[in-house]
């Protein structure tokens, strides 16, 4: 089995660059991706996957981690083109099968030109889910929400590929559940026997990077919450919100309304 990581950058605003990673594997019986990309981001797709010796019409299959646009935005155009198989969990499946709902529920800028096209999910996947790949190669599902809803990382041999699992210091933390968010970064954590993790929008790391990831991580989230707590006096959200991004030095975060629910979600509950 080979790993190829496929960049893929694109705008969110014309101000706002970013870029996700696409996973092209590849296996006796064919080439899989992990993840998708955004719209109109096929042409580098099956130009890489040309470049390691292979025909697009080999894509055998797309697993996706879960429906945010960077990810899901190429999904359908394998599907129909090539007959791709679509993967998802049962917690992104409506997202990824009516982006309109997803827009709804999730509004961001230049969202549609990201997502593409809605596509339909061929397999649900779900926690401890095996699918074979070849006969002596298979994809085991793990859960790992909080970024989303119902996110899943893909495990095969000694490699994992978590998506957008993990936060990373630097980069805006975006979650939308803190007590999932913790159990998924325990999860990783404790698996055994992986050399390789590969996320969504940063460097490959390696097992010892991987512990410093995760640390940093548990740090963010934890830093984070404990400023929402000590500014937060019942104050309308967007208020807390402006008061987290002066406290971190960011006020940039204060417009993008997917921090705001990342704010949101490191309220205090409720007695």
């Amino acid at each position: 089995m080979r790993v190829k990581q496929i960049k893929i950058d694109f705008h969110v605003t014309p101000e706002i660059k970013r870029f996700v990673y696409v996973y092209l594997i590849e296996t006796k019986e064919g080439c899989v991706l992990i993840d998708s990309g955004v719209a109109e981001s096929e042409e580098i797709i099956e130009t890489a996957v040309i470049e390691n010796g292979h025909q697009p019409s080999e894509i055998k299959a797309v697993f996706l981690t879960h429906a945010h646009p960077d990810h899901i935005g190429t999904a359908n155009y394998f599907r129909e083109k090539y007959g791709a198989k679509i993967y998802a969990s049962i917690g992104e499946r409506a997202w990824i099968e009516n982006i309109d709902l997803q827009f709804a529920m999730r509004p961001i800028p230049n969202f549609y030109n990201l997502a593409g096209q809605s596509t339909i999910v061929d397999q649900v996947v779900k926690d401890g889910d095996k699918i074979y790949l070849s006969d002596d190669t298979y994809i085991e599902v793990i859960g790992t929400p909080g970024h989303s809803a119902d996110e899943v990382s893909y495990r095969i041999g000694d490699v994992v590929f978590i998506g957008d699992t993990v936060p990373v210091r630097g980069d805006i933390p975006i979650f939308i559940d803190l007590d999932a968010t913790r159990y998924s970064l325990a999860v990783l954590e404790k698996l055994s026997g992986i050399e390789k993790f590969y996320p969504a929008w940063d460097q490959t790391y390696s097992l010892e990077m991987m512990k410093e990831k995760l640390a940093n991580a548990t740090e963010i989230v934890n830093e984070l919450e404990k400023i929402v707590c000590d500014v937060d006096c019942g104050m309308n959200l967007a208020v807390v919100v402006d008061q987290v991004c002066e406290r971190l030095h960011m006020p940039v975060w204060k417009t993008n309304p997917l921090f705001s629910r990342t704010i949101a979600c490191c309220r205090r509950k409720e007695e």
